[in-house]
């Protein structure tokens, strides 16, 4: 995933796609705490997560501005994508941020919002990459399927957009259905072994 997001980053920028980029960006952030708030145990703040902090405020501030630029020109668009694309993603961007700032005040995460924490970014960042395989311009699940010899049998037209919806939106479902389910029971439970 860390190599899918700097990739992604890297061709939106060479592509002057600067909102797939920014989104390669975000990706590669989202990973890399998630990957370290799982690997800390004892859920303390280090002074990474206030250099890390930086990165969604840019990523939001640069979405919002372009959005602003985007809702104030002629076409209603930015490089091609409409002005409430940058405004979400831009809105999404801080309130990650946001998270981040709520974890640095307490200076750290108990063993529940660590679970937590790790789940949303890795299911977020998961959905930003089925977003774009799945939704992206190229059309790239049907060429593969082509490609593998499956031709329009596997799915039909008339079904294709929502399958496709379906699984963009699926690793946003499970992301809400397993942060509620964390966050819902009282962290993990202790085994009290007796003899």
């Amino acid at each position: 995933m860390l190599s899918l997001g700097a990739s992604g980053a890297y061709l939106g920028f060479t592509k002057h796609q600067t909102l797939n980029g920014l989104m390669g960006v975000l990706t590669f952030y989202l990973v890399a705490t998630a990957w370290l708030t799982a690997r800390r145990r004892d859920g303390k703040a280090v002074n990474f997560d206030w250099v890390a902090l930086m990165v969604p405020l840019a990523v939001g501030a640069v979405l919002v501005t372009y959005g602003l630029e985007a809702a104030n020109s002629q076409t209603g668009a930015k490089e091609g994508y409409p002005a409430p694309a940058y405004f979400a993603f831009g809105l999404v961007a801080l309130l990650f941020g946001t998270g981040d700032v709520r974890m640095l005040v307490r200076g750290g995460l108990s063993s529940t919002q660590r679970i937590a924490r790790h789940l949303g970014r890795m299911c977020f960042a998961m959905f930003i990459a089925s977003g774009s395989f799945f939704l992206g311009p190229s059309n790239r699940p049907l060429r593969l399927l082509m490609t593998l010899g499956f031709g329009g049998q596997v799915l039909p037209a008339l079904i294709r957009p929502p399958v496709l919806v379906l699984l963009t939106l699926l690793p946003l479902l499970l992301m809400i259905l397993w942060v509620v389910r964390v966050r819902s029971s009282n962290g993990p439970k202790k085994v009290l072994i007796t003899r």
